[in-house]
């Protein structure tokens, strides 16, 4: 595809990978929807100035991806404001670390609410207007712990394991209308999905004695490349599949070797 003029969504496109992903599609000329929830509003319009600064077009919007009527309503905006959607990047996702045994039934349900049926949602709404154009990309973020499972992240693995297996039956269903699904697996990032969550809990694992050294350390044993991902790094990959004419059903790593399979 060439992406020049295209549109894109991109949820939870404020910060982190989703701002990274977005300013990436911006540079290859994508216009580009920075749909979050309004809680980060000033970092949306921060994300979307940047957009701008890119040489972009950017629309900011409200959702909870969650919500059937909201997600709707972001596609329509979208599709009332650009003409078209051709890309949507299913970004937004969160985590948090408690045992199984720990784990209360809300948590469970909030990690998968958010990062697998916020994903089911959003890829329904734009399925007619794909099918009906014969166009279109569709990336889901999945991630290394949707290949191999870890302690006391059950939930989050499970609904990372299961977006691949929704890749691929996507996949399938989609390859006659000419649009591809595929998902992207990051590694180490240093969002705040790490500084609050992951980090401190690598401390308490014994890598290292502060969530910083912890850090450090993790790289040091688990990344052959020796160095994390940048949100960056994740946006290159994402072009890359929205540029590719003939991969889908695939589940890219951007791990710097930490995850090969």
């Amino acid at each position: 595809m060439e992406l020049k003029d295209t549109v894109a969504i991109v949820t939870g496109g404020a910060r982190g990978i989703g701002r990274g992903i977005a300013l990436s599609l911006a540079r290859e000329g994508v216009k580009v929807v920075i749909a979050d929830l309004p809680a980060v509003k000033e970092d949306r319009e921060r994300t979307a100035r940047e957009v701008r600064d890119a040489g972009s077009e950017a629309l900011t919007v409200d959702v909870d991806v969650r919500q059937w009527p909201q997600v709707q309503a972001m596609v329509e905006r979208t599709i009332q404001h650009f003409g078209k959607v051709d890309i949507l990047v299913n970004n937004a996702g969160v985590v948090s670390v408690r045992p199984v045994i720990a784990m209360e039934e809300e948590e469970w349900d909030r990690v998968l609410g958010i990062n697998l049926k916020g994903t089911f949602l959003c890829c329904k709404a734009v399925l007619p207007h794909m099918a009906e154009r014969r166009s279109g990309r569709i990336i889901n973020m999945s991630s290394q712990a949707g290949k191999r499972g870890r302690a006391a992240i059950s939930h989050y693995c499970a609904s990372k394991f299961a977006i691949i297996g929704f890749t691929q039956s996507l996949a399938h269903e989609l390859g006659p209308f000419n649009v591809t699904v595929n998902a992207v697996c990051p590694g180490e990032v240093k969002t705040a999905m790490w500084d609050e969550h992951l980090s401190p809990a690598l401390s308490l694992g014994g890598y290292g004695a502060t969530p910083e050294e912890a850090w450090e350390e993790w790289m040091k044993r688990e990344v052959p490349l020796g160095r994390p991902q940048t949100a960056e790094d994740i946006g290159e990959a994402v072009v890359f599949l929205c540029k590719a004419e003939n991969i889908t059903g695939e589940a890219l790593n951007v791990t710097g070797g930490s995850e090969m399979a």
